[in-house]
């Protein structure tokens, strides 16, 4: 614990958005390892006092670090999505055993890992009592929920599953955040002046057409997916919003623009939960690539609040029994 705040340490940090949620929950971050370089600048461009550690995940040690009160981290999703072949733990990309090590040399008071909602697939049980007993092993106690970041003011139904590892006295107190109390806007309602920067003239319009939430905003993964908006079934749901999810524009649409709009990197981002400050580093395709595979930043600070709230009622209670 550094002062009010508690300390984390963030594996496959991204582009920010889990970072910056746990943030905003109280979370002071010693530590957020990844590869991807552009996410490197995007983290250290935003908060240059952060440690930012650019480094294969396989080749992090945790040991070093002192006490820790969060380990979070969004591991990769290709082995478990449903757009992919599902082959968790013959996947290369899969981290969790790698999670399972470092979680086991950093020894941290509470655990989030958040991943595709495929994960909860029935062919997926069994890798998740081994993950469950492993950590149980290390003495920590685990909560699953699938969590839609809609219920959370997030202007998409984005269903992601979260996990939640305590120890002790905290896995008993830990409680699952109820549905927060801001709706969320229709897509028309969010980006209408983003949308609108240009003079465009059929923007009003627009707007009543872009009259529900976005279908899930999919990032594609380093080997695979460019900067578009997803597979033949999402582009249809973007189309009956108005929007043609072919693709990523550089701007909004002109004066005179007929047809379908396509979205800016910042438009998708403003959907994921980022603020506007936020920026990202990188072409089009890193930085779309990093705003698609975020966890909304509202959604992760609603989670770490509470985690923290938790941490911070154990650890009063141990100081007024010591007193």
């Amino acid at each position: 614990m550094i002062g009010s705040r508690l300390t984390s340490i963030e594996l496959c940090a991204g582009g920010g958005g889990q970072a910056l949620g746990l943030e905003q929950a109280g979370f002071n971050h010693i530590a957020l390892v990844e590869l991807d370089k552009y996410s490197c600048a995007t983290l250290r461009h935003n908060r240059p006092h952060w440690n930012v550690v650019n480094r294969d995940l396989h080749d992090f040690e945790g040991k070093g670090y002192g006490e820790v009160d969060l380990l979070s981290a969004g591991l990769p999703c290709p082995p478990f999505s449903v757009a992919g072949k599902q082959l968790g733990e013959n996947d290369e990309r899969n981290l969790f055993p790698t999670a399972v090590r470092l979680i086991g040399e950093i020894q941290p008071r509470a655990v989030l890992i958040e991943n595709v909602r495929g994960l909860l697939d029935k062919r997926f049980d069994e890798f998740r009592r081994d993950f469950e007993q492993k950590l149980q092993s290390l003495g920590y106690r685990g909560h699953w929920k699938l969590i839609n970041a809609c219920d959370f003011g997030v202007s998409q139904l984005r269903p992601r599953v979260t996990f939640v590892a305590l120890k002790g006295q905290a896995a008993a107190r830990f409680d699952w955040p109820e549905h927060g109390s801001r709706n969320a806007k229709t897509v028309g309602d969010l980006l209408y002046d983003l949308v609108s920067v240009n003079g465009w003239m059929d923007a009003e319009k627009w707007k009543t057409t872009a009259s529900d939430i976005a279908p899930t905003i999919v990032g594609g993964s380093l080997k695979h997916g460019g900067p578009d908006l997803g597979p033949t079934r999402a582009r249809k749901a973007w189309a009956a919003l108005g929007v043609d999810g072919l693709g990523i524009a550089d701007e909004a649409p002109s004066k005179g623009f007929k047809g379908a709009p396509k979205l800016t990197v910042r438009m998708v981002a403003r959907i994921q939960g980022f603020e506007d400050t936020w920026e990202f580093v990188g072409g089009k395709t890193a930085a779309y690539r990093q705003v698609g595979n975020a966890f909304p930043p509202p959604v992760a600070q609603a989670v770490g609040k509470k985690i923290f709230d938790c941490l911070t009622s154990v650890q009063q209670g141990m100081e007024l029994q010591a007193v």
